[in-house]
């Protein structure tokens, strides 16, 4: 399953979060940084969900780019 990710500059480095996982979220020093942060934890968000008898929610948000 693919998650999308929302990824910040904050402060002086980076934050990012999982729209369809409330309390997903990451901090580094860079995008990777964070990236890398995100593909760790997301698996480890959605075990504690099924070991807590929680639902896994399906990947809904879409992320899109929009040129101006």
């Amino acid at each position: 399953m693919r998650y999308a990710v929302v990824i910040e500059k904050a402060g002086k480095g980076y934050s990012g979060y999982v729209p369809d996982l409330p309390g997903c979220v990451a901090a580094g020093s860079s995008v990777a940084a964070v990236q890398s942060e995100l593909a760790t934890l997301i698996p480890f968000h959605l075990d504690g969900l099924r070991d807590g008898g929680q639902p896994v929610p399906q990947a809904e948000s879409v992320v899109e780019l929009v040129e101006v």
